[in-house]
């Protein structure tokens, strides 16, 4: 009986693509590389005939294919997300090339401490790629070192080359050592996130109408710490234990009803 390959726990994601045509294109470089999981954000069309046509002899992979609203829904159950950039991005994680990222995404599916834990590589918009605000969800961006004075690749040729690198980087195997940390998954960090800024607002240290950059480097910062499960319960148990002694004066500053006797 052969082992679960570790492409089977990398899941692609292509951000609102406007051609279903690439989604196709997506779809078959996926499957000539050993990839099977396909998620869609917010496509433009799909399912379409256009899509059908170019996945050649990868409908399988289109008819599995999850599609959702937002990235964040993409995301959940991830424990280490890239996103493939075409530029360097201020406050963005240090990128790292093509070969690399590809073989980092590889080592995190066998070092993983639970079999079902996934990790996930986002694409962008055909015309502006993935915004800010999608990349800050990423724990690194990823680039591919084409030529600088014309870096513009086709999206289904860009999902080819990744894969291509991703089952490199998987043909050596590796053992999963004892007694490996749990990372966070997606959705556990977005809700820490969600909970600092409440936080950091309640306490008056954040003014949210003036936030300036304060909480894409919060997000920069604990992105390259690639907090744990424990370590993000541990956080937001101090958040929620700095909350409460708001709450407790909020309490004793209530009114006290006293009983008057008639």
């Amino acid at each position: 009986m052969n082992s679960p390959s570790p492409l089977e726990h990398i899941r692609i994601v292509l951000s609102r693509t406007s051609h279903p045509g690439n989604i196709g294109a997506a779809a078959r470089a996926m499957k000539t590389m050993g990839l099977t999981k396909l998620t869609l954000v917010d496509p433009k069309l799909f399912p379409h005939p256009e899509a059908e046509a170019r996945a050649s002899g990868a409908a399988d992979v289109l008819a599995k294919a999850f599609v959702c609203a937002t990235l964040q829904e993409a995301l959940r159950g991830t424990v280490l997300v890239a996103g493939l950039s075409a530029r360097r991005r201020d406050l963005a994680a240090p990128f790292r090339w093509a070969h690399d990222g590809a073989a980092e995404l590889l080592a995190e599916v066998r070092q993983g401490a639970h079999a079902a834990a996934e990790v996930a590589l986002v694409f962008g918009n055909e015309t502006s790629g993935l915004s800010n605000e999608e990349l800050a969800l990423c724990h690194f961006p990823i680039m591919i070192p084409a030529n600088p004075e014309y870096s513009s690749l086709n999206l289904g040729a860009a999902v080819q080359l990744m894969c291509y690198e991703l089952r490199l980087a998987a043909g050596s195997q590796g053992t999963a050592p004892s007694g490996a940390a749990v990372l966070a998954t997606a959705d556990e960090v977005e809700g820490f996130h969600a909970h600092l800024e409440r936080v950091a607002i309640s306490s008056g240290f954040l003014d949210p109408s003036q936030p300036k950059r304060l909480l894409p480097r919060l997000r920069r910062l604990f992105g390259r710490a690639r907090l744990e499960h424990e370590e993000v319960s541990i956080l937001r148990g101090l958040l929620t234990t700095l909350e409460k002694p708001k709450l407790r004066r909020s309490a004793t500053l209530a009114p006290n009803p006293r009983k008057v006797d008639p």
